[in-house]
């Protein structure tokens, strides 16, 4: 098999010359393409999601010796989380390569953030089947570039953070609730609310409700650190 012109920029962009080019063809289709002829990125991205794991840990692990694994952990799911990945894809614009079926394509799929980070993990388990497990580190330390050495030596989301201030004051799990949804239904935007017990709270908008709960605590973290 051979890449089309676009398939052959986009290995260009990452970096990597397939061996076995059907596997980066399989890595960017999604299922809504899938057929009893071609295969999808589904099995992929299990794969390619345990790939990045274990560069990333062991990143972290030997860039910081003297970091706890409680210190370890929270930088990890920094990096590998979804919306990572999905910042990443975007990078070298991944979604352009995206083969989707007509439903995916009309609904913006190119564009949404689980479909994105998938397709990545996707490629990553490509260069790992194409080239071995030294191919696809040093794919994922090079796409990563930057991200692996400034995450924060706290990198705790948000939200968790927000729940362990809640914690050590004895009070209930801050509640994330929508006040909002605006623009299509192939591209809504969501304004969230983060509210703790003791009647704070504070307000985020965003693409997906993952991110506006995100940006809410961050917004009524920094509020309440500020009186502290």
């Amino acid at each position: 098999m051979k890449l089309s012109s676009e398939l052959k920029a986009f290995a260009g962009r990452i970096g990597y010359t397939f061996k076995r080019p059907e596997l980066l063809h399989r890595a960017v289709t999604h299922s809504s393409m899938s057929s009893p002829t071609r295969d999808d990125n589904q099995r992929l991205e299990f794969l390619g999601d345990r790939v990045l794991g274990l560069v990333m840990a062991e990143a972290l692990f030997m860039a910081d010796t003297s970091a706890t694994e409680g210190q370890l952990a929270p930088r990890f799911n920094a990096l590998v989380r979804k919306e990572t990945c999905a910042d990443v894809a975007r990078e070298f614009d991944l979604g352009a390569v995206l083969k989707l079926g007509r439903s995916e394509m009309l609904s913006g799929g190119r564009r949404k953030e689980a479909l994105l980070a998938d397709a990545m993990e996707a490629v990553i388990a490509a260069v790992y089947l194409d080239g071995g497990f030294e191919a696809a580190k040093a794919l994922v330390l090079r796409l990563w570039g930057k991200r692996v050495t400034a995450v924060d030596a706290d990198a705790r989301d948000a939200k968790t953070a927000l729940q362990e201030w809640a914690q050590a004051r004895k009070l209930p799990p801050p509640k994330y609730v929508v006040t909002a949804r605006t623009g299509p239904d192939h591209a809504p935007v969501f304004t969230i609310e983060a509210r703790l017990e003791n009647g704070e709270r504070e307000a985020a908008t965003a693409n997906s409700k993952r991110q506006a709960e995100q940006a809410a605590a961050k917004v009524l973290l920094v509020k309440i650190s500020k009186r502290s």
